[in-house]
């Protein structure tokens, strides 16, 4: 499962008072907590309205789940509307991570992870030539790379 920094803005009207920003984030920690995701502590108050955003820290795959299930805890934790933020994926050079990159230009491949003779990881990915027709093979290998840290491989098949 990969990790995913999901950030929403909670109160992009500037209504809530410090007092109401600090109890939302109190009752959104307790929340994260039931479902599984931890809420990176930052003092909203201190931040203009635009940039009063939270950052919670969950696992899946589905990005849009993800942005739905941190907004509808943020709505119930600070009851205002929320902003979606943007969602990044926490890299932890897991074949589950380079997965997820290929999931993020819409591919299917498979991985293959060796140790090279100097020590690091050599990952071989399959990818239909079909799929390196539409997305440069330079973007998908470059990704690849800096998600798993390792040597990367594309090999193509029909």
């Amino acid at each position: 499962m990969r990790t995913a920094v999901v950030r929403v803005g909670v109160d992009p009207e500037g209504v809530l008072t410090p007092e109401q920003l600090s109890a939302g984030m109190a009752v959104l920690g307790r929340l994260a907590a039931e479902v599984h995701a931890e809420v990176i502590e930052n003092n909203l108050a201190r931040l203009p309205p635009k940039r009063r955003e939270v950052e919670m820290l969950m696992t899946g795959m589905d990005p849009s789940a993800l942005q739905s299930e941190a907004a509808a805890l943020c709505a119930k934790a600070f009851a205002t509307e929320p902003a979606l933020g943007v969602l990044t994926f926490v890299s932890h050079g897991s074949d589950e991570d380079a997965l997820g990159v290929l999931a993020g230009f819409g591919l299917r491949g498979a991985i293959e992870r060796r140790a090279g003779d100097e020590g690091w990881d050599i990952i071989t990915v399959t990818l239909r030539k079909a799929d390196l027709a539409r997305i440069p093979e330079s973007r998908i290998h470059t990704a690849l790379e800096a998600s798993t840290n390792c040597e990367v491989h594309i090999i193509t098949v029909d």
